[in-house]
């Protein structure tokens, strides 16, 4: 019990500071941030309930006014704003990749990790968010998904960092996808 707890609050900080991290800024003027990267990795390597627990722990911070957001944001505006639905996704998202990473894991190697983080960190996550942008910004989900274009290059370059570091934690670490 007392792993589990450790773990999942080891894991909303690391989304935290991943968060904090300077952002990367495209020619296109769009910012990429390793906050998803930690999205991904509390599911690929805490599995799927840890590392939602994880997450739904980092935004509780976040919602209370902790500015542990991409940007330094807190507080409930970012929830209610056109980033909502990516807020929400990445609890969905970090319990999508941990699910595939365990039901995976066996199977050895980098490429199913980074699978799984693709799966939970783009698609899913995503989905989410492209909901969330066109209902806020009252658009078809066809135009918040061109919006959301931008961010695939940086989130595919983390679904593979995520999956190279999931194996390698795993080889060092086997015990701790154990609940």
């Amino acid at each position: 019990m007392e792993r589990n707890i450790t773990l999942i609050a080891l894991f909303a900080a690391l989304i935290a500071a991943l968060a904090m991290l300077p952002k990367f800024m495209l020619a296109s003027g769009v910012p990429i941030t390793a906050q998803s990267l930690g999205i991904m990795l509390a599911g690929t390597l805490l599995g799927p309930k840890r590392g939602a627990l994880a997450v739904l722990l980092y935004l509780g911070l976040a919602a209370v006014g902790l500015p542990i957001l991409a940007g330094g944001k807190g507080g409930l505006a970012p929830f209610m704003g056109i980033t909502a639905g990516y807020l929400a996704g990445f609890v969905a998202a970090a319990f999508v990749a941990g699910l595939l990473a365990q039901k995976w894991r066996e199977k050895g190697g980098a490429i199913l990790p980074a699978l799984a983080a693709f799966i939970g960190g783009i698609v899913v996550l995503h989905a989410f968010g492209i909901v969330g942008m066109a209902a806020y910004a009252d658009v078809s989900l066809a135009a918040a998904s061109v919006w959301a274009v931008p961010f695939l290059i940086g989130d595919a370059i983390k679904a593979v960092l995520a999956g190279l570091i999931t194996q390698a934690v795993m080889r060092a670490r086997p015990g701790l996808a154990k609940a």
